[in-house]
């Protein structure tokens, strides 16, 4: 199986998508003590697109 750059772009967006879903539902109200850095997060969008793509070749 051979990903595009197309490809690539949705699963970045997926992994953008599913990062920013996880909220817990007891959590308070009031703000996160810390925010994400710009930086940090793409990293961790990153290493998740990387590890999809390993996988992906894997099984391919």
């Amino acid at each position: 199986m051979i990903l595009t750059v197309a490809d690539m772009n949705r699963l970045e967006q997926a992994a953008r998508v599913s990062m920013s879903g996880f909220q817990d539902p007891y959590a308070s109200a009031s703000p996160a003590p810390y925010a994400w850095h710009p930086l940090l997060r793409f990293a961790a969008v990153a290493l998740v697109a990387a590890i999809v793509l390993i996988v992906a070749l894997q099984l391919g």
